[in-house]
């Protein structure tokens, strides 16, 4: 496989629209149906040497190089936020995929949908009081290696990333899908000083401030 990430990145549409392949479509279902979400980020110092070790798993392409646009939402009070929630809009091209997505309380709870009609679903937050508080654009491949998802982003402004990441609906799994996704990330050259706690919406936050 080459490089998924051009050098000469910027965040603009990508044509012609390509759809994610349909014999694709029981593994995306396996691996993204759940409550709960096992996720660690990691900082790419070298993006390069991470991606000649991820492709050397020869793992399994669901896309490469989509535009991600999320639009937060949350009410004129920010009531969402206090209660340690977010929603999400994702619109993601050229795939032409579009999420509803929502997180928390829990630090672990996220679950998500399939919409077929973005600008719908943001008309009816705003019809409900909701406005979009928060928009992050970011280049995202999304790979499996056997029974994880693992993403290679780049986010203007804040630089390169990787997510090693599971969806399950069984809690009790936990931590033990941590522990395993610490020594993937091992396995791929990733170490726990690169590693990033914020959220990329907690990220960008931050930036804009």
């Amino acid at each position: 496989m080459n490089n998924p990430m051009p050098a000469d990145f910027a965040l603009k549409e990508l044509a012609p629209k390509e759809l994610v392949p349909k014999e694709l479509a029981p593994q995306i279902n396996a691996h993204f149906n759940g409550k709960f979400e096992v996720e660690l980020k990691y900082r790419l110092a070298d993006r390069e040497a991470f991606w000649a070790r991820l492709s050397a798993k020869s793992p399994e392409v669901m896309l490469e190089d989509n535009l991600e646009h999320d639009c937060y939402f949350d009410s004129p009070s920010a009531s969402l936020a206090a209660e340690h929630k977010s929603l999400c809009i994702r619109e993601m091209q050229p795939s032409g995929i579009m999420l509803w997505i929502v997180k928390g309380p829990e630090k672990d709870r996220c679950e998500a949908v399939n919409i077929t009609d973005a600008n719908k679903a943001k008309s009816m937050l705003r019809t409900l009081g909701y406005q979009c508080v928060l928009e992050i654009k970011k280049r995202r491949s999304v790979y499996f290696l056997g029974q994880f998802h693992l993403t290679l982003d780049r986010l203007e402004g804040l630089g390169d990333f990787a997510e090693l990441a599971i969806v399950t609906d069984d809690e009790t799994m936990l931590q033990s899908y941590e522990a395993q996704l610490v020594a993937l990330a091992a396995e791929l050259g990733l170490n726990e000083s690169q590693r990033e706690f914020l959220s990329y919406k907690q990220l960008q936050q931050a930036l804009q401030q």
